[in-house]
């Protein structure tokens, strides 16, 4: 699919205005309440299912059904990000008012990172096939990790990125407000907030490789997997908020991630033999379906759980 640059820029235009609208409306730094994050959670996904409303009028069904599988699988991966954030946040005590303004700085640097990975991933499946190999194995490898080892997270401040910033930048090791910079005693030092953006942005980069091999695998065109990912990342900071407090629901997701990720993996490594590409409304269904079962699964395993009585205490 080849667009015209003036459509780049319109749509740069527009997600750097609805970027700017967030900002400025939550610039005094309040907490975010599951009403305002259920409602902002709303236009982002309505705006996502927008444009694909759009392409369907514009490119015709193919592209927007292209396009719809890659937004939910974006939108499923997105949701094992709002994991490591909580935990981030938890580990580093961020305080509730601030963590919507690291989310959002993390955003952007989201955005910058899939952009890049997204040409570089595209540009190498175009011009070298067997690289339909490696990041099918890639993607495999890593739906085997997420199954079997998903509870093996390195503690934040462990990260090499994390660790190497602390060491090379003057680092206060206290909030001052919502800061990533203050002076004290006449020097500039980062605050403990700009250590936690670098944790967030260090783990969404590590995000951001299995997320972008694993739409490629639907389509290379450029501007369907970078859409699909801007739209899905930009509702990640009301995503968050929704969930926070709901993740313990979600004890079974990771399996369908991963089912979803070795999925991708197949499929690329199947678009370079003769099998070719699996039709899109075929993968559509098994993104649609892997995502309901696994959370289907996770509420019912959890609720049964909470319906248990507790065993009675022997006097």
């Amino acid at each position: 699919m080849s667009v015209s640059w003036w459509v780049w820029a319109l749509l740069m235009l527009a997600i750097a205005a609805m970027l700017a609208v967030d900002l400025f409306l939550h610039r005094d730094n309040h907490v975010i309440g599951f009403r305002e994050a259920a409602t902002w959670s709303g236009i982002w996904i309505a705006a996502g299912l927008l444009f694909g409303v759009i392409l369907w009028a514009w490119q015709g069904g193919d592209v927007a059904g292209t396009y719809f599988a890659g937004y939910l699988i974006e939108k499923a991966l997105s949701i094992d990000n709002v994991f490591v954030f909580a935990m981030i946040f938890a580990y580093f005590g961020v305080p509730a008012a601030y963590q919507h303004k690291v989310l959002f700085w993390g955003v952007i640097g989201a955005l910058v990172f899939r952009f890049v990975f997204i040409f570089v991933g595209a540009e190498l499946l175009e011009t070298f096939f067997w690289t339909a190999y490696l990041f099918g194995a890639f993607l495999i490898v890593t739906a085997y990790k997420m199954a079997f080892r998903h509870d093996e997270q390195t503690p934040p401040d462990r990260n090499p990125v994390v660790r190497l910033v602390r060491r090379l930048v003057p680092t206060d090791p206290a909030y001052h407000g919502d800061r990533f910079f203050t002076r004290v005693d006449g020097r500039r030092v980062a605050t403990l907030l700009f250590v936690v953006l670098i944790a967030v942005e260090t783990t969404d980069l590590i995000f951001a490789i299995d997320s972008v091999a694993a739409i490629l695998a639907i389509t290379t065109s450029t501007f369907i997997v970078w859409t699909a990912n801007a739209f899905a990342i930009l509702g990640l900071r009301s995503l968050y908020f929704c969930l926070a407090g709901l993740l313990r629901r979600f004890v079974h997701l990771h399996y369908g991630l991963a089912v979803l990720l070795a999925f991708a993996g197949v499929k690329l490594i199947l678009s370079e033999t003769p099998v070719g590409k699996l039709p899109i409304p075929v993968t559509l269904g098994v993104i649609v379906a892997t995502i309901a079962v696994s959370i289907a699964w996770s509420l019912r395993s959890t609720s049964a759980r909470s319906e248990t009585p507790e065993p009675a205490q022997l006097p």
